[in-house]
Formats: structure tokens, sequence, C-alpha cells
């Protein structure tokens, strides 16, 4: 009979990580590039478990403020050169990033002009399309405008087109073709870095000096001590920040939100090949497509299946949650026929099946949908939140962005006061980390509701 001896649990470290998902890792590999003994805490079985798992891992760079678009194109960067990134053999098994392309669709409020200057300035390729040229390139679309998105019971659902649609294709754009690998990518490179991973352990309390944060409890009772904490613990962030005793100095707020990502058989006309419109005819998979004309996303999936998303239009109900753990992880019939039957409109060869397929996930949400990465008033406590939804693709420069704010503010830089900036190392785009403060301000009705992996 083998006894297997529990597994050891570091009483100390530089930086304890709350949460494994693709976020999590991502800081923790970067800090422990920076030289810190850190060690990331995790509720669930293994790294990427969490809402990483239920992610449609899209890269796209179509965002609605210049810090946005200009994070998204250098993380892509990073995927593209994975191996290069994780500073990992190339010969070894590696989540793989799909160049598909992705095409915006001209829909009213598609943003497509103020997009365009944001691209132009960051330094992001693209092609403009009418109608015809969408059709051309995209065999089997439905180049119609149905706007605004409605609800499938509602009469006008069914109603004709008004009009034709044009598109934004961004040709670098595509997919992670498996999102919880990647996040083991992560964890594996910060492991070979000096990284402790610790699973199935709950953190319930947050131990401080007064105003400086010491470390963590978890429910086992061991305590682990260091002067840096990250909250990167996604749907679960906004109840660690209160048992960390922040956030009444937010201006932004966080909340969880289920979502469900369907899963259905590809039409024939979008299962192996579109014409590329690179100089070539080769094999290639079809673009991302993003419709908030009528208020869905799809890609690729292995299998020859699509991938149908939600892009939150303001019809659908929200399924806010008061508790992640509540979540139903299973699709359900009314969302599921909902969001088909919308990309069958887009796509008349796509069938409704009777069955739903897919899975339901959690997303941790801002009130503008954009992501906190701040220090806090707790000082040495940080967060990595608000990032469900649309911070997938950035993931892996959201852990050079906290490495960035941990090492100057450790340091005594006063980020409140001087916002720190990060100078792209692929772009040499400067991002100003003032627009993910925690302290920023938010427009009424100014929430971008930019959703898509």
């Amino acid at each position: 009979m083998t006894i297997r001896k529990p597994a050891t649990v570091p009483s100390g470290a530089d930086a304890v990580i709350v949460g494994a998902g693709v976020i999590g890792a991502a800081v923790a590999l970067e800090l422990a590039r920076a030289g810190r003994r850190v060690v990331v805490v995790d509720k669930s079985g293994g790294v990427g478990h969490g809402s990483t798992s239920a992610s449609s891992a899209i890269i796209r760079f179509n965002f609605s403020t210049w810090e946005g678009v200009a994070s998204a194109w250098e993380a892509h960067y990073c995927w593209a050169r994975w191996a290069d990134h994780l500073g990992t053999s190339r010969s070894r098994a590696l989540a793989g990033f799909r160049r598909t392309g992705a095409i915006l669709l001209d829909a009213p409020d598609s943003g497509t002009s103020d997009v365009l200057a944001l691209f132009d300035r960051v330094g992001v390729p693209y092609e403009r399309w009418d109608a015809a040229m969408l059709r051309s390139r995209v065999p089997g679309i439905d180049a119609g405008c149905y706007w605004p998105p409605k609800p499938l019971h509602d009469d006008a659902f069914f109603s004709g087109p008004e009009g034709e649609l044009g598109a934004l294709f961004t040709p670098d754009a595509g997919f992670v073709d498996d999102p919880q690998f990647a996040a083991q990518n992560l964890a594996d490179a910060a492991t070979g870095m000096g990284a402790r991973f610790l699973f199935r352990r709950t953190v319930i309390g947050v131990l401080r000096r007064e105003d400086r944060v010491t470390g963590i409890r978890l429910a086992d009772g061991t305590v682990i001590t260091a002067p840096v904490v990250v909250n990167a613990a996604g749907p679960w962030s906004g109840a660690l920040n209160r048992l960390a005793g922040v956030g009444a100095e937010f201006t932004v707020a966080v909340r969880p939100l289920r979502q469900e990502v369907h899963q259905v058989a590809a039409p024939a006309g979008r299962r192996d090949v579109i014409a590329s419109g690179r100089g070539s005819t080769e094999d290639v998979l079809g673009p991302v497509v993003a419709d908030t004309d009528l208020g869905t996303y799809l890609r690729h999936a292995p299998g020859g299946h699509l991938l149908i998303g939600s892009t939150v239009p303001a019809c659908d109900p929200m399924e806010w949650l008061d508790d992640p753990d509540t979540c139903n992880p299973h699709p359900t019939p009314s969302r599921f026929e909902t969001q088909v039957t919308r990309a069958a409109r887009r796509f008349p060869l796509l069938g409704v099946p009777n069955q739903p397929t897919g899975i339901a996930g959690v997303y941790d949400v801002t009130d503008d949908w954009s992501p906190i990465y701040d220090r806090t008033d707790l000082n040495g406590f940080y967060v990595a939140i608000g990032t469900s939804g649309n911070q997938f693709k950035n993931a892996p420069l959201v852990g050079r962005f906290l490495a960035t704010l941990v090492d100057r503010i450790e340091a005594g830089h006063d980020h409140d006061r001087d916002p720190l900036r990060y100078a792209g190392e692929h772009t040499g785009n400067v991002i100003n980390l003032a627009a993910f403060s925690r302290k920023r301000h938010v427009a009424e009705g100014a929430a971008s509701r930019t959703v898509m992996g």
C-alpha cells in the first residue's frame, strides 16, 4: 500500500497570486522572471479550469480605446511567437494561434470609423470590404442589415433586411486553439522559473498589518506569508477584495455574469476553404465573425464545428450571479436556440439542432467592460480583475503590466499620482496604465460591452 504525503506548502513567498487561470498564470510567469518567489493558489483542480476553459480565445483588435487596441496588437505578437514568449523549445507541444483573420460587420453600433482611426494610430493592418466583397470572401454569408438585434420571440426578428452591410477585415486576427492548454503552457514556464502552484486550496482570509498585506490564510489552516498578493481570481475577485477590505476607493465595480458559448456543426461552405485574399488558394479556416448587427459572434472549432457566442446585445437579459459557484455549467435550450438562430440568419446553411451543445461559464465583468490592472489602498495588494469576456487575448501582456506595477510601486513609485506607462517590446507603442485604473472615470452609458473571448 502506497501512502501519499501531502504536498509541501511553502510558508513564505515574495508574491502570492490567487487564481490560476490564464491571467494568473501569465502574472506568475512575469513575476518569477523578475526573480520573485511566487506561489499561485486556486480552488479548482488545475490550471485554467475556471473562466479560461470557457473562453472562445479569440485574438482580435477592435476595442473602443487606444489603450485597448494597442494592448491587443502588442499581445498578438506574443501569441504568434508563443514558444519565444514562453522561453521554451519550439519542439514542445504548445497551444497554437490560428491566424484566420476576423471580420467586424458594419452594424450601426460597430463604431467602425472610430476603430479605423485607432487602427491607423496603433498600426493594425486592415481592409475595408463592401457587401459584394464580403459575399465573395466569405461564401454562404448573408450581407443583409437586420439592426437592431431582437429577441427570438419578437415578430420583427424574421423581418427582411433593410440594406446591406460591409465589413472591416483584420488579417492578423484569429484564435488560440486550446485556451486551457495555453494557460498550462504559461504555468509550466512559470514553474520552470521556480513558481509553485497549489490547487484545491480556498482562500478564507487576507492577512494584513495596518495598511500592508502580509499574506493569505487557506481553509485548511495554512498561512502563506508574502509582502505582495495579486487578486487574479476571475469571477471570485469581488469576494477576495472584500476579504482584503479593499474596494471602497474603486470607482469601477466587478460582478459575476453567466454566459454561454454554443457548438454546432459548421455549414459546408465554412468548413474547410475560404478565399484567403492573400495571393494564394491555400486551405484556410474561415474568419472569426463579429456580428453586432444580429448580436452574435462565431469562430471555427475542431472537428468541423463552430463556436457561437453572444456580443451581449441590449435586448438580452443579463444573468448576474451573487455566487459564481451556483452557475449552471450546461447550456440552456432558450439561449442555445436564440444564439444559434441568430448565427443561422447570417449563415442560412447553418442548421439549428434541437439538442443544445456547448458550455456555460462565468465572466468577471466591470461596469465599463474594461479590466482593472492596479494597486489598491492596501499596500502590496494588487488586482488583475474584470478580465472575463475580452481579456484572454491580452493575458501575456497583462503579466508584464502587473510585473511593471509590482516592481515600480514596491520600490516607492506613486502610480495614483504619476501613472506608469508600458512600452511594448514588439510594437514600441507606449500604453498608459492609468487606462486600467481602479479609480478611472466611467461616463454614464460609456460601457463598451466589448466581449468576444
